[in-house]
């Protein structure tokens, strides 16, 4: 899968971004095109997603890994497709979006595009609990851009894609936290302490 792309922003619609890399322009939807307006011909970064289907190929578009985390979760909701999922992440706070799933307050949920009561309770019931390994205590994103916490998200993401579960992980998290680590370090320190248990 395709992690990130770095290139110079080419073309904004209301749906997508266009970035071009290499000569090549990539179609990117992205939650709010309109954020990168004063990007245009700027370089930026964005965090995709692969969306495959029987009838469709889509890049979708990230600022952050946060982010893309909370639309991956979004899809496998039953009743959220991409289109759901951009929605909820059009609002650009997605740790409120989290905050809400986590108090289980349906009012909020159901503000946004497509989402009635018995998505807004799908949403909760499938995924409150989901998210602590990735935004530690729901502090704002904004907090974690920079530092340990960063460092750790990085390092989690990676044991997971090593084939680590969420329940191993968890064992281990309460001794990572307490450490000023870079993500490399946190990694090897996981995988110390899940050795040595």
């Amino acid at each position: 899968m395709i992690d990130y792309i770095t290139g110079t922003v080419q073309h904004i619609s209301s749906e997508y971004i266009v970035i071009e890399n290499n000569g090549i322009g990539y179609q990117i939807l992205c939650p709010n095109p309109f954020v990168y307006q004063n990007h245009i011909g700027q370089q930026i970064t964005i965090y995709t997603y692969q969306y495959v289907r029987e009838d469709i190929i889509a890049l979708y578009g990230f600022k952050s890994r946060e982010e893309r985390t909370l639309f991956i979760h979004l899809l496998s909701v039953s009743g959220i497709g991409p289109k759901g999922g951009l929605a909820i992440l059009a609002s650009g706070q997605p740790e409120n979006v989290i905050q809400a799933i986590e108090e289980e307050n349906e009012q909020y949920l159901i503000k946004f595009p497509g989402i009635g009561k018995k998505t807004a309770r799908q949403i909760i019931l499938d995924l409150k609990g989901k998210f602590k390994d990735y935004f530690g205590l729901l502090a704002p994103i904004e907090d974690n851009a920079v530092g340990p916490n960063a460092a750790l998200e990085e390092a989690l993401e990676a044991l997971k894609a090593l084939g680590y579960s969420e329940r191993e992980i968890k064992k281990v998290l309460p001794k990572l936290e307490s450490k000023d680590l870079t993500a490399e370090a946190y990694i090897k320190e996981a995988l110390r302490l899940m050795l040595k248990s």
